[in-house]
Formats: C-alpha cells, sequence, structure tokens
C-alpha cells in the first residue's frame, strides 16, 4: 500500500487534488431566484407593451414566463418532500440548464442578440462555476454557447417603436456574441477561482479545528498523566519498600524472593516512564539530542526485545549517501515506542521497522505480522477510546513468570498450578484505552510527520499483518 492510500481517517474528508466540490445550491434558494427571474420577465413585458407601445409577441412571451411558473410550482411541490435546505449539485444543474434554455427561448421572440438583455445568459454559467464540480460547470457553458449560435442564425425581429424596425448588421450581431460568450468565459473562470480560493480557506479552517480540537485533548491527557505521575510515585515507593523488606526476610533462593525482585524491576520500570513523561526536552543534554537514525530506531526496540518476537530494523539510503543523523526528541521517541508496542502485541512472531532516507524525505515504517486492523476499527483509528489491543507480548512473560512462582510455591503441596491465563487476566492491562496510537499520531504530526495506516505484506495463515508509515521532511528531522 502506497503512503498517500491511507492517511488517518481522522483527517479532514475534502483534500486538494480530490474531486472538485458538488454541493449546488439548495432548493429553496433555487425557488427564490427564479421567482425573481419570473417576476422581472413579466414586468418587462408588460413595460414594452402597455407603456412603450412595441409590438411584441407577448402571447409566446407569456407562454415561455408561464412554463417558467409551472416548473417553479413543481420544485415548491418536490420542496415540501424533502429537505430542501440542503444543497444538491445535479438538481442546482439541472435547473440552471432549464432556466437557461427558457431564458433562450425569451430571447429568440424579442430580438436575439439585438437584445440587450442576452447578458443575462453570463448569470446561470457564473452560477455554476462557483458552485458545481467542472464538468457540469463545463456543460453548462457548452449550453450557453450553442444558445448563442442559436440566437444568431435565428431570432424574430427586436421589437421596436411602432412603424420603425431596427436592422442591425451580422457583423454587429457576430461581435455582440462574440462578446457575450467572452463575458460567460471570463466571469466563470472567475467565480471559478474565487470559489476554489474560498474552498481552500474552508478546509484550512477545517484542518486547523481538527488539529485544534487534538492538541485540547492531547493537553488534557497531559495534564492527567502529569497528575497520574505526581499521585503514582507514593504508592511505588511504598511497593519498592515492601518489596524490599520481602526480599530480605525471604530464602534468596525462595519463591517469594523471586516475586520480590520480579516487583522491584517492574517498580524501578514504572519510575523511568514517569521520570521520562515528567522531563522537559531542555533537561537532556546537548550532545544526547543528536544520534543516528539505526541508534534512534534501536532506542524505540530495545524495551521489547526477548518476548519471543524477532523485531528487525533496517535503514536504508541511496548509494553514496551517509546514514542522517536525527534530532532525539521527545515526541518522536515516544511516538513510535507506542506504535513498536502496538506491533508488538498483535505480531505472530516479528516486527519490522525499516527507515529510508533520500535527499527530501525520511520514511519509517513500522510491519507486523499479526492480524491487521481490523474492518470497524481501521476507518476510526486515531481517535480516542478506539482500540481491539489484546493481552501484549511483556504482559504475557510477567504473568508467565508469576505462574511459574506460582507454580513452584505451590508444588510441595501437590495443588495444581494456576494458568498462566489466569494470571493475565489479573494483571493491569498495559494500554487498552484507546489512547496510544491517538497520542503517537498527534506526538508524531506536532514534529511535522505525516501518518498513514495499512495492511502489511501478509503474515501466517490468514493474518494480513499491519503497517504504520510516518513520513517527515528531511530537514524537519535531521539535525544540522
Amino acid at each position: 500500500m502506497s503512503f498517500s492510500e491511507a492517511i488517518t481517517p481522522s483527517q479532514p474528508a475534502d483534500r486538494p487534488g480530490l474531486p472538485r466540490r458538488s454541493r449546488g445550491l439548495s432548493l429553496r434558494t433555487l425557488i427564490i431566484l427564479r421567482w425573481l427571474a419570473i417576476a422581472g420577465q413579466t414586468a418587462t413585458v408588460i413595460v414594452l407593451v402597455a407603456m412603450l407601445h412595441f409590438p411584441l409577441p407577448m402571447w409566446e412571451c407569456l407562454a415561455v414566463i408561464f412554463a417558467s411558473v409551472v416548473a417553479n410550482l413543481l420544485a415548491m411541490s418536490r420542496l415540501r418532500q424533502v429537505d430542501g435546505r440542503l444543497p444538491d449539485g445535479r438538481q442546482t444543474a439541472i435547473h440552471l440548464g432549464f432556466d437557461i434554455l427558457q431564458l433562450t427561448a425569451l430571447l429568440a421572440f424579442t430580438g436575439g442578440l439585438e437584445n440587450p438583455f442576452c447578458l443575462l445568459l453570463v448569470a446561470p454559467v457564473t452560477v455554476a462555476a462557483a458552485s458545481l464540480p467542472g464538468r457540469q460547470a463545463l456543460l453548462l457553458g457548452l449550453l450557453v454557447l450553442i444558445a448563442t449560435i442559436g440566437l444568431f442564425f435565428w431570432s424574430m425581429p427586436l421589437p421596436w417603436q411602432a412603424g420603425t424596425r431596427l436592422e442591425l448588421p451580422s457583423l454587429y450581431r457576430f461581435g455582440i456574441g462574440l462578446a457575450l460568450i467572452t463575458g460567460v468565459v471570463f466571469t466563470a473562470a472567475y467565480a471559478w477561482r474565487v470559489a476554489a480560493d474560498a474552498e481552500k480557506l474552508e478546509l484550512a479552517l477545517a484542518t486547523t479545528q481538527d488539529v485544534l480540537q487534538r492538541e485540547q485533548r492531547l493537553a488534557a491527557l497531559g495534564g492527567l498523566a502529569a497528575a497520574a505521575a505526581h499521585e503514582l510515585g507514593t504508592p511505588l515507593a511504598t511497593i519498592q519498600v515492601v518489596a524490599k523488606e520481602l526480599l530480605r526476610a525471604s530464602p534468596a533462593d525462595g519463591p517469594v524472593a523471586e516475586d520480590a525482585r520480579l516487583l522491584l524491576v517492574q517498580a524501578d520500570r514504572c519510575r523511568d516512564i514517569l521520570k521520562r513523561l515528567s522531563q522537559r526536552p531542555e533537561d537532556g543534554d546537548a550532545l544526547y539530542t543528536e544520534v543516528g537514525l539505526k541508534a534512534l530506531l534501536n532506542e524505540v526496540v530495545d524495551p521489547h526485545l526477548g518476548f519471543d518476537l524477532d523485531i528487525a530494523v533496517l535503514v536504508t539510503t541511496p548509494p553514496g549517501m551517509a546514514e542522517p543523523h536525527v534530532k532525539r526528541l521527545a515526541e518522536v521517541v515516544h511516538g513510535l515506542s507506542a506504535i513498536v508496542e502496538n506491533a508488538a502485541d498483535f505480531a505472530a512472531t516479528q516486527v519490522r521497522v525499516e527507515a529510508k532516507a533520500d535527499r527530501s524525505w525520511i520514511t519509517i515504517a513500522v510491519t507486523d505480522d499479526g492480524p491487521g486492523f481490523a474492518a470497524d476499527i481501521l476507518p476510526r483509528l486515531g481517535e480516542p477510546y478506539v482500540t481491539s489491543r489484546p493481552h501484549g507480548k511483556a504482559r504475557q512473560a510477567v504473568a508467565k513468570q508469576l505462574a511459574a512462582a506460582t507454580a513452584a510455591a505451590r508444588a510441595p503441596k501437590k495443588s495444581r498450578p494456576a494458568p498462566a491465563e489466569l494470571l493475565a487476566e489479573a494483571i493491569p492491562s498495559q494500554g487498552g484505552m484507546g489512547l496510544g496510537f491517538f497520542i503517537a499520531r498527534t506526538l508524531l504530526e506536532r514534529t511535522g510527520g505525516q501518518v498513514a495506516v495499512g495492511h502489511g505484506d501478509g503474515g501466517p495463515g490468514g493474518n494480513r499483518g499491519a503497517r504504520v508509515t510516518i513520513r517527515w521532511p528531511r530537514d524537519a528531522l535531521e539535525a544540522l
């Protein structure tokens, strides 16, 4: 799967380069605009006949206007059956096409291109360019072009004062038609450009709102993490004191001593995690903030080694290019660690962490041979509290150690050893809240990375595997 195929789903769906907008206008708006056009056309006919006494083919004109009235009444009846407040692109194109044909028929009875009101043919195409996809707007533009050519070759004489007839030369009418087509093209292009810019601003606003929302969630989680780090300090200290007392009071080779040592190891691990969470970036050694790309990846995968998994780290660069040195950003370390931990939890036998660097990009792909992303999880992946996490490999290893210690302690009494599965259920999960990938993605995107998810290369049996790809512009990650 290519990187562009699986951008995380919580990003806005409308992206630059996708098909143009097709929202159109609402039916209610179209009805109002047509009533305004009907009122203007009727008033013009009445003024020309009743006040200026032009020899206008009144009944033909009124028949054309009446057709527009009928169409609007049918649209109003449909408005009661559907939600006319919602925009509909196809419906807008049909109504604008009808308006072009109706206006063309009215112009044909009143002088054609000699009628100054032929300028109104620009309006439907301009509206289409501003609110419809390019194909539909182009079709309406071609309809206006055909109407202009038809009006050039056939139309009734222009109504004029009684006893006189205004005849314009063909060259002049050709110029009017050319000016009309030119006006349609330039006005529609202008409306298209303005609408495209407005759409980009709308997309940028939606993206910004999405980022701000995720940042607010992450800030709230950060506050909870700080409170948890503060509150967990005392219980961890108590656990360590009790474990040391148990270790001191028990035989060195006894099962209780083994359990006490295991508790001390896990408590120290918890303290290291809390220390990393509370450490600020400026607290680190300046020399330690720049590392080789492979060294960074080895640091990320190191806590997950030794749990019956083959974890491979591979860094490739074009021939003649040295491995890049990157900034050791806390966001990158925590984000990649969470993704590798997820891969280790789901993997059947192996996890691959592959990095590729070229002159423009640094790409890291984490692939496992597990069952892959579930169909109901993939569309919502990246949202908080969405998870299908199993018991992690580390958690299972701890469960096996406790099971072995319990079995050894109970062996002299000939009691049945407790199954590792039952102990695994009793051990609190390392995750399972659906926040790991959400936090990892937010941290990585904060450093300029682009996160994509998809299926892997296929694992044993029915396992498809999963792949998470992160790509940075080289100058965003490389240490200068």
